[in-house]
């Protein structure tokens, strides 16, 4: 009598259970990234929507269509011939990088001596940092714009720019943040060698500080660029010194009908910060991850 034994199944061949793991990697992905997803999607399609009306015929711009039945490249073009639209981007340029670069004269300085240095009333300092950075803008704002108008700087960017080569609570507290994960071993043996403490600050707290110093470069950047209320406060009164944001209310209140030609001119504002977010995102996130790490 022979006796026959079943070979153990193996659920199939290798090209079939590697498609089974592959399937299940998938569902595996897609389950863990769900949330992921769905915030991904939500945020993106205004911005699609945006763009899709951009190129739209004035007449189906803002109906129930959501696709455009021509395409209409010369929307872009018509822009640039309603409104001076190239100053208007030079004027916000002007503001974001000399903003920018307030912020980094000022802030890295006194983010430095709140992390890195001991002296009396240190921690005061601190809290009145924290305190400013919690007040609102409207508390302030009075008194600030009739200081310019007694200065004669309203209608000019001075009164935008200024402001950030002095002091940015943000800025300090982010910097600060982030400095004090740099250990203190480096610095000590910089000031044993010799260097000053301004030497210390650029010698070696910056070049190991530069993701902090980006998040705050980019935080400040994207802020001012973005920034209305500003520039309607301080430069209502003169055409010339305009940002692209406050042209842009303007150019929907001329031309209310023609959402289309709006949208371009969104579209041409949106453009510079997302291809700055998409190649300094790497540092960007990065600063804003270790910024939290010690407090």
């Amino acid at each position: 009598m022979t006796v026959t034994l079943d070979r153990p199944r193996t659920g199939g061949s290798p090209v079939v259970q590697r498609r089974r793991q592959s399937w299940r990697s998938t569902l595996y992905w897609i389950a863990t990234h769900s949330l992921g997803l769905a915030l991904g999607i939500m945020f993106t399609l205004p911005v699609i929507l945006v763009l899709l009306t951009s190129f739209m015929a004035s007449d189906q711009a803002m109906t129930s269509s959501f696709w455009p039945e021509s395409w209409h490249f010369e929307n872009f073009g018509e822009v640039f011939e309603r409104a001076p639209m190239l100053t208007y981007m030079i004027n916000s340029l002007l503001y974001s990088l000399l903003a920018t670069l307030g912020i980094l004269v000022s802030a890295v300085p006194a983010a430095y001596a709140l992390a890195k240095l001991k002296w009396r009333g240190q921690t005061w300092a601190f809290m009145l940092v924290v305190v400013a950075m919690m007040l609102p803008p409207q508390v302030t704002i009075v008194p600030l714009f009739d200081l310019w108008v007694r200065m004669g700087l309203t209608g000019t960017l001075a009164p935008l720019i200024v402001p950030y080569f002095l002091f940015d609570a943000f800025s300090i507290f982010l910097l600060r943040q982030f400095f004090l994960t740099i250990p203190k071993d480096y610095l000590d043996a910089a000031r044993i060698d010799g260097c000053s403490e301004f030497r210390v600050l650029t010698r070696v707290v910056v070049p190991m500080a530069k993701p902090g110093i980006a998040a705050a470069a980019m935080f400040c950047f994207l802020f001012t660029w973005n920034d209305y209320f500003g520039p309607l406060l301080y430069t209502a009164e003169n055409r010339d010194s305009w940002t692209l944001s406050l042209a842009i209310a303007s150019f929907r209140g001329m031309h209310h009908v023609e959402w289309n030609l709006t949208m371009a001119a969104t579209v041409l504002t949106m453009a510079p910060a997302i291809v700055l977010f998409v190649f300094a995102q790497k540092s960007f996130v990065k600063g804003i991850t270790f910024t939290g790490v010690k407090g």
